[in-house]
């Protein structure tokens, strides 16, 4: 019984990964005059978003890898005058720490995975979330639904379950920018998956399901 019952869960882990497998792969073959014309239009297409226009508390990421260029948004928030918030790796917890950042290069170094996170010892620690207008979440993959299939460590969906837990009534903006090879059918989904409010890739924008935190 407990084999049977365990199964479709097992399929589900087994099905993400090899998704991610092959989205990273393709993600890889960009070459990189491609993907700078890339990043800029999904960054014009975040900045266009009334969302962010009326934000004034931006949570963000600094991107790794062959990722998406999501410290264009982060930077150009900061010249908004938005207050930018980005995440930091708590290996005690396995959970993201919150820190306001004011300087993209003073107050970084390079954590986990070598992504840039902020230094806790320069930037404040934001435990209330409430104030978060618009959250911008990293991704391998999107459905048109908005669905997200992330890297498998849960991070962002511990955030978001947090963020609820400490304001039910406060629902922040979930956007995510991705390039359109990243934008597929069939994304697997688990109870606790959250999906995003907002897609934008470098040809269309896309409304989707109302997100659930």
């Amino acid at each position: 019984m407990d084999d049977q019952t365990s199964m479709p869960a097992v399929n589900t882990q087994a099905m993400k990964q090899a998704l991610r497998q092959r989205i990273i792969a393709a993600r890889r073959e960009l070459v990189e005059s491609e993907r700078l014309r890339l990043n800029e239009a999904i960054v014009g297409g975040l900045l266009r978003l009334e969302s962010y226009r009326s934000a004034s508390t931006v949570l963000a990421y600094m991107n790794f890898g062959t990722e998406f260029a999501a410290e264009k948004l982060a930077r150009q928030a900061l010249q908004d005058g938005k207050q930018l918030l980005l995440p930091k790796v708590n290996p005690a917890t396995k959970e993201l720490d919150i820190y306001r950042v004011t300087d993209l290069q003073q107050d970084l170094a390079p954590g986990p995975w070598q992504i840039r996170e902020p230094l806790a010892q320069r930037c404040i620690l934001v435990s209330v979330l409430h104030e978060v207008d618009f959250m911008l979440l990293p991704g391998v993959a999107f459905g048109r639904d908005g669905a997200r299939l992330g890297y498998g460590g849960g991070y962002y969906d511990k955030l978001l379950a947090r963020m609820s837990a400490q304001d039910s009534s406060h629902r922040p903006a979930l956007v995510a920018g991705a390039y359109a090879m990243q934008i597929i059918t069939g994304i697997p989904q688990d109870s606790n998956d959250r999906k995003v409010e907002w897609l934008v890739s470098e040809n269309e924008t896309l409304a989707c399901a109302v997100a659930d935190i």
